[in-house]
């Protein structure tokens, strides 16, 4: 019997996002009932939203979270083993990308299970590309230290490489302390430093902005728990 295959299920970016899943992405998700998710009850509410008329309470669900037992990941395939396709769900936007995901995905390479990526929104692209700022050349840093003098430290690091590489850094932080991040960024870099905020992507609420950290001084967004991607570049 041929094995299953691995989807990767893009979500919506937020809470009132606009979603933007395809008919064929609809079709997978018809026909699948195994799951892996971050949370069982965002990842059946996301399903129930597309009212494709899927019965809920026939799919099987794998939580995978930093709550996760280590030794337990590799159960979560084994539907596949048996021939049935699993379906793994982002929390947000795409799988394995700023996502615990990447570990059942290196799981299913080892296994010669079939990977498919399915097409969807991602907030550090969708950010890059309404940034201005270089999109040949590029870093994704994810999170900087929670400590202040730490995470100052951080920032003054990846501002003097993308001087001296030429490239954009790209940054994500949980939404509560984005303003303690952004307060940050300010105090560290150059003036002359272009720093992008983009926030609430595909939201009625959206913001994205680029200016200089000087022109930034003036007024800066209230971002508190507003998901938001940050990208810095001081160009020579």
């Amino acid at each position: 019997m041929p094995y299953g295959k691995l989807y990767l299920i893009p979500t919506g970016l937020g809470s009132g996002a606009l979603e933007i899943t395809l008919p064929q992405t609809v079709e997978i998700l018809i026909s699948t009932k195994f799951y892996i998710v971050e949370n069982i009850r965002t990842a059946r509410r996301f399903i129930s939203s597309l009212k494709a008329n899927i019965n809920i309470d026939s799919l099987q669900f794998f939580e995978l979270n930093k709550h996760t037992n280590p030794n337990d990941i590799s159960s979560f395939i084994k539907p596949a083993f048996a021939g049935e396709d699993v379906g793994l769900l982002s929390e947000a936007g795409l799988p394995g990308v700023a996502d615990p995901g990447a570990k059942v995905v290196s799981l299913a390479h080892q296994n010669n299970i079939n990977v498919i990526p399915l097409p969807g929104a991602s907030s550090l692209f969708l950010a890059l590309m309404a940034s201005g700022l270089n999109g040949q050349q590029f870093a994704f840093n994810g999170y900087l230290p929670v400590k202040s003098n730490e995470r100052m430290q951080k920032i003054r690091f990846f501002e003097n490489r993308s001087r001296a590489e030429n490239q954009s850094q790209i940054f994500i932080e949980t939404p509560y302390r984005n303003n303690a991040l952004l307060k940050d960024f300010v105090s560290a870099c150059n003036s002359k430093t272009h720093l992008c905020i983009a926030a609430d992507l595909t939201m009625e609420t959206e913001f994205i902005n680029t200016k200089t950290i000087g022109e930034w001084k003036n007024k800066l967004p209230d971002l508190h728990k507003r998901p938001a991607v940050f990208i810095i570049q001081l160009i020579n």
